[in-house]
């Protein structure tokens, strides 16, 4: 199941103006003052700053993020450690790529 997607942008204000543009997306400020919280209507997102030049990030449920990092390496797969990763009020989040390098992350929502 897909638990959110974030988007990485060079500035967020400008992400916010064209992402609201083009989709009626609202935005509240994100858990790290600098970034967005989106609002679709359907999936939950997230916008950040500092990154231009991203391809979307789509996150997937995990109820055991140990578990499941342990299965993203058995299977061939890789943890991709970044700044932001591991445990926030909103749950843990990882980074992974899959046995053939393309990108995805890995959330665990708080309990």
């Amino acid at each position: 199941m897909i638990s959110f997607f974030e988007l990485g942008v060079a500035d967020s204000d400008k992400g916010r103006a064209f992402y609201g543009g083009l989709f009626g997306w609202s935005f509240e400020t994100g858990p790290s003052g600098t970034g967005w919280m989106i609002g679709t209507g359907g999936t939950p997102g997230g916008m950040h700053p500092n990154d231009p030049g991203a391809t979307p990030y789509v996150f997937f449920a995990v109820e055991d993020m140990d578990a499941a990092l342990a299965r993203v390496q058995a299977l061939g797969g890789e943890h991709v450690p970044f700044e932001h990763g591991g445990e926030t009020r909103h749950g843990r989040f990882e980074f992974c790529k899959d046995d053939q390098g393309s990108p995805f992350g890995l959330h665990e929502p708080p309990k």
